[in-house]
């Protein structure tokens, strides 16, 4: 009886089945975790840090608001700023060209080009030297922005990220480029604050824009004009503070970012070396899946616990019986029959609990 009662099936089984019946959940809701560790980390979380463009953001900008400088028309300047973005795959590079391709601009192939991580790029169109960029780029190049400066702070004020265009040293102007807040973006940042959680904006913009779009999402906390190469390391920082730290992405620029967190979400919508790079994939590229995979790490492992008990609670109140604790007192010993039948409803019991699991509901 004391063997047969002392059969650890339920605890075999108590940890393994409900991480089975957890990530099959999450299959079920859109959310793939790649490994059980990914969904036992995600339960100790204290800090989601979440890119923008095309994570909090739909990632498909449009140029919005055209300012002129040293150029003569709207055709003039989207003619010099598409031809140098030419061949880009960057989500602004498309966002020029689709507006300098609607306007009847006429687009070169330029010479030779070369971009500059977190800033933009310089490409020798027509024999002119043409640079597209931000502030930083225009400051590095020693172009003035003159009064148009004042226009760009206040399209970033507008939450825009703003490109200059500059020939040969001259400011030939601006474009306004927006990309609209993903819908339900700032109820998904609203619920993991909810849930105690710190979360926090990542982007190469400038601080007028980053703050913009924060507010917008409802986000308190950002990290602005983030190079691309620096991404894994402002993550870094943040579990050297002591937080438990989920990166959320979808581009290739968030990969290092998402290797880097102890647990990487990646959109369904993104790239491939994104995809690759994280440990939990959102099939949908619904941001209120961060939360719910939270919440099903919880609930799994506060099924493990409770399995473990039930499991545990039959053998330390079974195995004295089966070995005749009550035997001087009562004249009573456990049979092997009932012991075998407990050991099984100690297992069916485990395995009961666990496959609840499959009613969650994020």
């Amino acid at each position: 009886s004391v063997l047969v009662i002392a059969c650890p099936c339920a605890l075999g089984l108590a940890t393994p089945t409900a991480i089975v019946v957890g990530t099959g959940r999450g299959a079920q809701l859109g959310i793939l975790i790649k490994d059980a560790a990914a969904l036992e980390r995600a339960r100790d979380l204290t800090t989601v840090i979440l890119d923008k463009t095309g994570t909090l953001t739909e990632g498909e900008p449009k140029v919005v608001a055209v300012r002129l400088g040293a150029a003569a028309t709207d055709v003039e300047l989207l003619s010099l700023a598409g031809s140098a973005e030419k061949g880009s795959e960057h989500v602004l590079s498309r966002a020029v060209l689709a507006a300098a391709e609607a306007a009847g601009a006429a687009l070169e192939s330029p010479a030779s080009s070369r971009v500059y991580p977190g800033e933009g790029v310089t490409a020798d169109v027509g024999g002119r030297s043409v640079s597209v960029g931000n502030r930083r780029m225009m400051d590095r190049l020693g172009v003035p922005l003159g009064p148009l400066g004042a226009d760009m702070d206040a399209l970033q004020d507008q939450g825009m990220t703003v490109v200059a265009c500059a020939a040969d040293g001259a400011l030939m102007g601006l474009l306004g480029v927006a990309d609209t807040l993903k819908q339900g973006a700032r109820d998904a940042v609203a619920d993991l604050r909810a849930m105690g959680l710190k979360v926090v904006m990542m982007t190469g913009d400038n601080e007028r824009t980053a703050k913009a779009i924060s507010d917008q999402a409802g986000i308190p906390e950002f990290r602005a004009q983030v190079l691309p190469a620096d991404k894994a390391g402002a993550v870094k920082a943040f579990q050297e503070s002591g937080e438990v730290v989920a990166m959320v992405g979808d581009g290739i620029n968030d990969a290092p970012a998402l290797a880097q967190a102890d647990i990487g979400i990646a959109l369904g919508s993104g790239t491939d070396i994104a995809l690759e790079s994280g440990n939990v994939v959102l099939v949908g590229g619904d941001l209120k899946g961060v939360a719910s995979a939270i919440r099903l790490s919880r609930r799994t492992f506060r099924k493990i616990r409770e399995n473990l008990f039930w499991a545990l609670i039959y053998n330390t109140a079974s195995i004295p019986i089966a070995a005749g604790i009550l035997y001087p007192f009562t004249g009573w010993l456990l049979s092997p029959m009932i012991a075998a039948g407990a050991m099984a409803f100690s297992s069916v019991s485990v395995v009961t609990n666990a496959s609840l699991l499959r009613r969650f509901k994020p």
